[in-house]
């Protein structure tokens, strides 16, 4: 569980005889040992990622674990169901692969769950499915949408998958659902068109006002970026949609 290699070290000292003290726990079960894996190495430079995929398998965290525990279930989810839009897409421990990272995901999560689109999804019958599909079929169609910037690219080609894109799509999602009842891809294709000529994801700059325009790869996954960008994509689509089609689905 932890000491590995203190232990290593002293295996090559056979030819010494002295005394080493050890803090051992007893463990009921695999659940239990799990729990004491989290809670021993969380301050420890481990790799979150690791300690994040087992928190769905463990009871009894504290609070500040538990939240991030609900957000871990949905991203592992949302990554190895084949139904999901965003499946294989999710870097995790398991997952180096992805390209979304499994953090991002979860913060993203983990603020909805709190007091945004999934908590009130998730609080109808069958909620963590209905919360699930919601998250699933709005990134499906982000992908559609904005095919050209999210397919084959990484966080460094694209600011699409990018953490402070992927958050600030976030927010996107937020005002869809929230002001037009949004849930299934094809209307959220509909709705993020006019976002299409107005983003910067692979090339180009950011126009977000007067003296304020800034290279499309400047961006980082920082509060006073991503809340920048949100901002911005959400001004235009407060500003195009209003007497749109959509407001028939308000």
């Amino acid at each position: 569980m932890d000491g590995q290699q203190r232990l290593c070290a002293l295996e090559g000292l056979q030819d010494r005889h002295f005394e080493v003290f050890v803090s051992a726990i007893l463990c009921n079960g695999e659940d239990e040992l799990r729990k004491q894996f989290i809670l021993i190495n969380n301050t420890r430079p481990l790799p979150k990622s690791l300690i994040y995929e087992l928190l769905p398998t463990v009871e009894g965290l504290p609070g500040r674990l538990s939240s991030r525990a609900s957000a871990a279930r949905f991203t592992e989810r949302l990554n190895f169901d084949e139904q999901s839009s965003l499946y294989g897409q999710i870097r995790q421990h398991t997952n180096p692969a992805g390209i979304i990272q499994d953090t991002v995901m979860q913060k993203l999560i983990m603020a909805s769950l709190r007091d945004g689109a999934l908590r009130r999804v998730a609080e109808q019958q069958s909620g963590e499915d209905a919360a699930f599909e919601l998250i699933s079929e709005f990134f499906r169609a982000v992908q559609l949408a904005f095919n050209e910037a999210w397919r084959s690219h990484t966080p460094r080609t694209s600011r699409l998958v990018h953490g402070v894109g992927i958050i600030s799509m976030g927010y996107v999602m937020e005002y869809l659902h929230g002001a037009y009842g949004i849930s299934k891809a094809i209307d959220f294709v509909d709705a993020l068109s006019p976002l299409r000529d107005e983003t910067a994801w692979t090339t180009g700059v950011w126009s977000f006002g007067e003296g304020n325009c800034r290279p499309w790869n400047s961006l980082q996954f920082v509060p006073r970026d991503y809340m920048e960008l949100s901002h911005f994509l959400l001004g235009i689509l407060k500003r195009r949609l209003v007497g749109g089609r959509l407001r028939a689905l308000a």
